[in-house]
């Protein structure tokens, strides 16, 4: 098949694509009981969800796992967000820290025509996962540190680029500082598709990185090591646990085995230990 993408070539994108999956790392480890409790779950929450959801105790704990290990892979999307513009051109990813502390930093000499008609030869972006990620204190320090670089570069525009904006926009941001709503024409609020748009000249770009990736992603995925396949013990353990609560029976016993996740040296429960 070939290669559909005119704004970065296919190798670059398998390697990020793959750098990407890498930076799952430890999440992709098998879940036991020991590490499933490292943070005490909440027994009360399981057993809410069990009832309400109309769930089984296996799905509500695979659920749990899942929620465990998705609550860190937004900084893993992070990096596939901001890093694959690297490879793509006149685009620059600072390393942390560096450069201002910049996520990414587009410098065009033909000069980049913003939707008020002004003109710029750089734009220095602050990159973030959705559009409800900062509070007023963080946007407040995001547009001063924008307010600061105009200053000192009157030939540029900053961006906040946001993955999951609320609509496909570019548009002047005006966030509250201190209290009062600020803003200026180049400060501005953009969607990623947008961003991917002004920066290769192709409207649909994101799109099209949308459609490619899912077959990158297969492709990059059957090639990991099996040992790489988690395989969680949790439910079995617990299973176990229950079967020695000889004093309680089916639902109960389960329901005993998961209070004692947190509840183990609670009053009346640490009774139990020994039934």
């Amino acid at each position: 098949m070939s290669w559909e993408l005119d704004f970065i070539n296919e190798e670059n994108f398998y390697t990020h694509v793959q750098a990407t999956i890498g930076k799952y790392g430890e999440k992709l480890q098998s879940f036991d009981l020991k590490r499933f409790n490292k943070n005490i779950v909440d027994p009360i929450k399981l057993i809410f969800d069990k009832s309400v959801y109309r769930s089984s105790w296996d799905e509500i704990i695979s659920n749990e796992i899942f929620r465990q290990r998705d609550k860190s892979n937004n900084n893993d999307i992070g990096y596939f967000h901001q890093t694959i513009f690297q490879y793509i051109a006149n685009c620059h990813v600072p390393d942390n820290g560096h450069s201002g502390g910049w996520d990414v930093i587009y410098e065009n000499p033909q000069g980049v025509i913003l939707p008020d008609g002004s003109k710029v030869s750089k734009i220095y972006v602050e990159m973030k996962n959705k559009h409800n990620t900062m509070n007023s204190a963080s946007s407040g320090k995001t547009f001063i540190k924008m307010q600061n670089q105009l200053l000192k570069d009157d030939d540029c525009a900053c961006f906040l680029v946001e993955a999951i904006a609320k609509s496909s926009q570019n548009v002047k941001w005006e966030p509250k500082v201190d209290g009062q709503k600020m803003g200026h024409k180049l400060i501005r609020r953009v969607s990623l598709d947008q961003f991917y748009a002004l920066v290769t000249g192709q409207q649909d770009a994101f799109y099209q990185m949308c459609m490619t990736l899912p077959k990158v992603i297969e492709k990059a995925v059957s090639k990991l090591d099996t040992s790489t396949i988690p395989n969680d013990t949790v439910f079995e353990e617990i299973i176990i646990d229950a079967e020695k609560k000889e004093a309680y029976s089916g639902d109960i016993a389960i329901a005993m085995a998961i209070y004692l996740l947190g509840f183990s040296s609670y009053l009346g429960f640490d009774n139990t230990l020994s039934q």
